[in-house]
């Protein structure tokens, strides 16, 4: 069985985790948080990271920082994952969803102007894949509109936007460390505040309302309540287990490079022949193999592509299952769920949201994919088509 995902794992991250409880510091804000933050921080030329419980916490912590209230409208796609959306319904706010582009899956810049109106008050930039949304052209609109950017990175770690780290770009950006992503800590993110006169306030929120931080940092003689907040720190054991991963991030990185880069050589013969569609990474785009992906299609019945495409999909999974190697789709588009109707509208026409969506899927991809296992999948993949094994 050839497995859709399998957690990263280095080989530190039980000698780190038994460190942390040695410590006898295992809640949050212990010494490996404060590694990683800085890690994080240094690596990416961030101007503020902190670890939370999760990449949804850290988009609920930049809604509330973006001080949203009802009635005011965030844009984003609609393709995405619910926390994308759901971190901005707990403010109130409602729903504004954009097309995609058919290219990168992410939002279509072209169509977001068009989307604003004088309750917008937040545009999420959703960097699918790891590979960035058109950020030049997304800050633009958001500046001459006085709006708010928040880059969902979730799967863009390591990835970057013409040399700039994606997270780093917007007005707060927010990581991912699940056991799906590129770096994990089991259960995890990180909020990147990329403003500095957010920072005390970001802290207050993340520490259940109050100034602990400050208190720590000796600015204070003793902490008290003073806002609004809730409990975004993970605990040290978990920071642990990222740490192991943080110190080998460029061979994790460059191994899921080669990996995806080992499907697309291997793959791209079906593509030439109008079979399938690759993944497109845009020039300046430098992305980080979070996940390789293929659009299935079919040369003779583009008229009904929609439902084609689905079948295509299914009966290729089918296959694919016999050869007992996992893959999935991914998302359905939120604006046609139940939360989405009931939370928000989509702006202008679904031209590719829905469409694209059902015509992709993952490979397998993961830290020490074998080239034996790699082949196996290419392999089973060009069976379908009916060619050759390679």
């Amino acid at each position: 069985m050839i497995n859709f995902n399998e957690p990263p794992y280095t080989g530190n991250e039980l000698k780190y985790m038994k460190e942390a409880v040695e410590n006898l510091k295992i809640c949050g804000d212990g010494p490996f948080t404060k590694k990683c933050n800085a890690w994080l921080e240094d690596r990416f030329n961030a101007q503020k990271v902190m670890l939370t419980t999760s990449g949804t916490s850290a988009l609920e912590m930049a809604m509330l920082l973006c001080d949203l209230k009802e009635g005011d409208e965030v844009i984003l796609p609609s393709y995405t994952f619910s926390s994308t959306a759901t971190a901005a319904v707990l403010t109130k706010a409602t729903l504004v969803f954009v097309d995609i582009r058919p290219d990168t899956m992410n939002i279509d810049e072209r169509k977001i102007e068009a989307a604003v109106t004088d309750k917008t008050k937040v545009i999420v930039a959703v960097h699918y894949a790891g590979v960035a949304c058109e950020m030049d052209a997304i800050m633009d609109i958001a500046r001459r509109h006085n709006l708010k950017v928040v880059e969902d990175a979730a799967q863009g770690v390591m990835s970057t936007y013409k040399g700039k780290a994606l997270g780093t770009i917007g007005d707060f950006g927010c990581y991912s460390f699940h056991e799906t992503k590129n770096y994990s800590m089991g259960e995890g993110g990180a909020i990147v505040i990329n403003n500095p006169e957010y920072n005390e306030r970001a802290e207050i929120l993340r520490e259940k309302g109050t100034n602990r931080a400050k208190f720590f940092r000796g600015q204070v003689d003793k902490y008290t309540w003073v806002d609004y907040g809730s409990s975004y720190l993970p605990s040290d054991l978990n920071a642990a287990y990222l740490w192991a991963q943080l110190e080998k991030a460029d061979e994790i990185n460059q191994d899921r490079l080669e990996s995806w880069k080992y499907y697309y050589e291997n793959l791209k013969d079906l593509e030439e022949e109008g079979l399938i569609e690759l993944p497109v990474i845009p020039e300046g785009c430098e992305h980080n193999a979070h996940m390789f992906y293929i659009k299935c299609r079919d040369l003779e019945e583009r008229t009904s592509f929609i439902s084609y495409m689905k079948e295509e999909g299914t009966e290729l999974i089918k296959f694919i299952k016999e050869k007992e190697i996992q893959l999935v789709f991914h998302y359905i588009p939120l604006h046609s769920a139940p939360a989405g109707i009931k939370f928000g509208r989509f702006d202008g026409t679904d031209e590719f949201t829905t469409l694209e969506s059902e015509r992709l899927v993952r490979l397998p991809m993961y830290y020490k994919l074998s080239k034996r296992e790699l082949q196996s999948v290419c392999d089973a993949v060009h069976q379908f088509y009916g060619k050759e094994e390679k």
